[in-house]
């Protein structure tokens, strides 16, 4: 018979169960997980393991390496530890040959049940294939439908991107700073969050970002005024910026945006109650909107092209640098003069074509 999904018993486990034989192999074991859809999803999983062979797992060699040594390697050797330690939790010494397709698209659903596909590819398929293939081991790895996300590339106009930045200085000078730099960096937020007094030189005007997206280190060059608006607030260490993750920061950052607008700002809500936000018109912008429009600009006004883009190290491809094309007028597009106009004469006449 089938394998079959068995509902979770009040009082004995809340995870759902699979039991049931499927082409003669028996399987009665816990989905571990709540979620009937994330183990109807495995259900599917398991059942293509079986009609490849691959259910139940082979015994594991004497000394074979595991996901554990793999990815402890993997991290000595300097390589990026975001996501491993949640890896390592949930493959711990799991043999290396017993990873597969099915194991990671299963590891995905399971530790990051409710994100987006390109997350779920950032934080669990892009790690374990760098991990598998640090250690050697050869494998294909099939990204979940989705995985690129949606191009974004919203930016601000000038007068829109200054008119926030001078709100934002007024309610808070360090974090008009910060969106100065966002601006004419294109760092990322956590890059600019992570970023320490040690690799910035004001009198090169660059500043080294150890750790980005895609783990490539890079040089910024800065322009004259980010580096005089720094000057007066440089340290010998420590982070550029004190704020951190989440609610103060962000909380500032919406009022620049709501007084930007010529609105009050937002009120701190009392314990229990939600926080009044009223409507207004750069609710779209998000710290990450700043580095598109850095990029934009590049293009715009600075006449950076694709390879020009990607010269700066914040992308590792043209594919990428290509969403910012639509910036700059193409030359066609002057043709646009020679259209008809309201009050004026149109010649119908066809031109005559020229003779041989």
């Amino acid at each position: 018979m089938p394998i079959k999904l068995i509902p979770p018993r009040p009082g004995k486990t809340p995870n759902w169960s699979f039991r049931g034989t499927y082409l003669g192999i028996t399987v009665d074991r816990s989905a571990r997980t709540h979620r009937k859809a994330a183990a109807e999803t495995q259900r599917r999983l398991l059942e293509e393991q079986i009609e490849r062979g691959e259910y139940p797992a082979k015994p594991a060699q004497p000394n074979a390496p595991t996901f554990l040594s793999a990815a402890v390697a993997y991290m000595k050797a300097g390589r990026s530890r975001r996501y491993i330690g949640k890896l390592i939790g949930y493959f711990g010494e799991k043999p290396l040959d017993a990873i597969d397709q099915a194991t990671i698209d299963a590891a995905a659903i399971e530790l990051y049940p409710n994100v987006s596909p390109a997350f779920r590819n950032r934080a669990v398929y892009t790690p374990v294939g760098a991990v598998l293939h640090h250690a050697g081991v050869k494998i294909v790895i099939e990204r979940p439908k989705g995985y690129k996300g949606k191009r974004r590339t919203l930016f601000l106009l000038p007068p829109d991107a200054f008119a926030i930045i001078r709100a934002a200085t007024a309610l808070d000078p360090e974090m008009g700073r910060l969106l100065n730099f966002l601006l004419y960096s294109g760092c990322r937020i956590g890059e600019a969050s992570s970023l320490k007094w040690e690799r910035v030189s004001l009198e090169d005007r660059t500043v080294y970002i150890e750790t980005s997206k895609n783990d490539d280190p890079r040089t910024v060059k800065l322009p004259e005024k980010i580096c005089e608006l720094f000057a007066p607030h440089r340290q010998a260490s420590g982070k550029v910026f004190r704020f951190k993750q989440g609610g103060h920061r962000n909380f500032i950052f919406l009022n620049a945006k709501v007084t930007a607008c010529g609105l009050p700002p937002v009120r701190r809500p009392k314990r229990g109650d939600g926080m009044v936000i009223p409507t207004y018109r750069y609710s779209w912008v998000t710290f990450h909107t700043f580095c598109h429009t850095w990029a934009t600009w590049m293009r715009r006004f600075g006449g950076a092209d694709i390879q020009g883009l990607v010269a700066t190290g914040r992308w590792r491809d043209a594919r990428s640098a290509e969403r910012y094309t639509h910036t700059a007028a193409h030359e066609e597009w002057d043709r646009v003069d020679l259209l008809p106009q309201a009050g004026k004469s149109v010649d119908w006449t066809l031109p005559k074509p020229k003779r041989k």
